[in-house]
């Protein structure tokens, strides 16, 4: 397995920043109809800025990493046997250019950049960029969970302490799953001091790997959505694994992923949600 040094980490954020201010941030506010598409439902769209970056951003690891596997959202979107790729990389990237693409169309400023490196079907580095703000999350394995401020001041994250499961406060994007489940979780989230969702993985895993929310209940396992904030959140001490209990991989495609502030915690959300039961 590769590893990401100090000087490799600091490049592919410059590479984030960068593909950020020029091709994310001046499409923005002046965003209109004509840049807006949908993919696969109503509200699951996707704009020029999202195309722009991705490709920037491809064409700058490609180039720095010669033979690099590009797992972008949006080349995946239009080629789904791209991802199969990702099971038998030696270093793979993996990129969500815009996440919280809704947001950003709207004109709302909750969305980020997310970049996770893979290396042997396991994260090695997570950086997930806030353009508005200008600042990052980023993570590798061994070295603590860091914001990174925009004028480079360096912060190590934690998560929440643990709770009572009445007093958590948590994301569970419930429209997001099938209407069985929905209707089966509902009234479990009335245990949780506070539920509720921000469409947006890079803005929820910082909330986590903050402390200012305790846990996450995913519905899906797409990887430019959890492989970058996954080992963020971990090395900020906490714990994520599926319903199943499955330690989390980038290559999973299938099941639901719940993140706590430690082991006992998942337990105690698991239960609390009846996720055996799911």
């Amino acid at each position: 397995m590769k590893t990401i040094n100090d000087e490799l980490l600091g490049e592919l954020m410059s590479y984030v920043r960068e593909t950020a201010a020029g091709e994310i941030l001046p499409r923005f506010r002046p965003v209109s109809s004509d840049s807006i598409r949908a993919k696969t439902m109503a509200d699951d769209i996707v704009t020029d800025a999202d195309i722009a970056s991705e490709r920037l951003l491809s064409e700058r690891l490609t180039a720095r990493l010669p033979g690099i596997t590009i797992i972008g959202e949006e080349a995946v979107s239009d080629n789904a046997s791209i991802l199969e790729r990702l099971a038998d990389a030696e270093l793979a990237a993996i990129i969500d250019p815009v996440d919280g693409t809704w947001h950003f169309a709207h004109g709302t400023p909750m969305f980020g950049s997310i970049l996770a490196i893979v290396s042997g079907g396991k994260t090695i580095a997570g950086i997930i960029h806030y353009p508005v703000l200008g600042d990052f999350l980023v993570a590798r394995p061994g070295e603590g969970a860091w914001h990174v401020a925009a004028d480079g001041a360096r912060t190590r994250l934690s998560v929440a302490a643990p709770t009572p499961v009445n007093e958590m406060h948590g994301f569970i994007p419930l429209h997001m799953f099938q209407s069985d489940l929905r209707s089966k979780l509902a009234p479990r989230l009335l245990k949780f001091l506070r539920v509720t969702t921000w469409r947006c993985s890079a803005w929820e895993y910082r909330m986590l790997a903050t402390g200012a929310m305790s846990f996450c209940l995913n519905e899906s396992l797409k990887p430019w959505d959890h492989a970058a904030g996954v080992l963020i959140h971990a090395e900020a001490g906490g714990h994520a694994a599926t319903a199943a209990g499955e330690a989390y991989r980038p290559t999973m495609t299938q099941g639901h992923l719940l993140a706590a502030p430690d082991e006992r915690s998942w337990h105690a959300i698991r239960e609390a949600l009846s996720m055996d039961q799911v």
